[in-house]
């Protein structure tokens, strides 16, 4: 059985996409973007910082399921140059502490609202 997330701690979906999907004992978090939830607005345009807003909704999406950065099992990172990458390897890491998960990481040409950095997770539930 499968079941839409939503939660008021990360940004709403821009299009026709769920926040999250849980299936079984995995739950498969969409591409975060660093938007603000409370002001639905893409923070500042640094990389370090809109990395910290995406670990930040994508942890809101955690706690509303009752869980932590300790479940997530594999991250996506997308960001638009690959030399910001020693930027975001460490703020993404301050928030995994010493939880390493499988991780793929690709530069790509643009993204939503032409931010800098999106990531999305699988998270094992069970």
């Amino acid at each position: 059985m499968m079941k839409s997330l939503f939660t008021e701690k990360a940004p709403k979906a821009i299009g026709p996409y769920s926040q999250a999907l849980k299936a079984g004992d995995f739950l498969f978090i969409s591409g975060q973007i660093p938007v603000n939830p409370e002001t639905n607005e893409v923070v500042e345009s640094e990389i370090g910082k809109q990395t910290e807003q995406v670990m930040n909704n994508i942890r809101g999406i955690l706690e509303s399921e009752g869980l932590t950065f300790n479940h997530v099992i594999k991250t996506m990172i997308f960001i638009n140059d690959m030399n910001q990458f020693s930027i975001v390897n460490e703020e993404y890491s301050k928030h995994l502490n010493n939880h390493k998960p499988a991780r793929s990481t690709v530069e790509v040409s643009r993204l939503p609202k032409d931010v800098l950095v999106e990531i999305e997770a699988i998270v094992y539930t069970g």
